[in-house]
């Protein structure tokens, strides 16, 4: 149902191998995505970012999570290392058919971005009636053996 493809992903992974230590790094937004039950949960890991700076976009089946984490050290701060990565982050993930893209829920708690989205009602399982000769309904309970 979550279309897994991200050509993008890679290429961060390579520049990131490529770069020596202390350099300038891309951002990255690590993700766990499971399903449970009628629902698919995805959980974006940001620590240290102000929910206020996270903006979640789904435009046809694409949804777009972006987010900032920015750090000026004071005037009176020396600087001895500074390894987390600063600036903006973005993932996008592709939405199948099958989920309701109109009520997905977020909520951010711990460093965690955390989205429910639904399973939309035409993709779930369901019965089929099956009528036998002249309209004769054969039980649902007959067709479960």
């Amino acid at each position: 149902m979550l279309m897994r493809f991200d050509p993008f992903r890679d290429f961060d992974r390579l520049t990131q191998a490529l770069l020596p230590q202390g350099a300038a790094r891309p951002t990255s937004m690590p993700m766990d995505a499971y399903r449970e039950g009628d629902q698919f949960i995805v959980e974006f890991d940001l620590p240290g970012i102000d929910p206020g700076s996270i903006d979640l976009t789904v435009e046809k089946n694409a949804l777009t999570v972006r987010a900032q984490r920015t750090w000026e050290p004071k005037e009176s701060q020396e600087v001895l290392i500074s390894e987390r990565p600063q600036g903006t982050f973005t993932r996008q993930l592709f939405l199948g058919e099958g989920l309701d893209a109109d009520n997905i829920q977020a909520s951010y708690d711990h460093g965690v971005l955390r989205l429910t989205i639904p399973v939309a009602e035409q993709a779930k399982p369901r019965k089929v009636q099956i009528t036998a000769g002249e309209s004769r309904a054969i039980p649902a309970s007959a067709t479960e053996a």
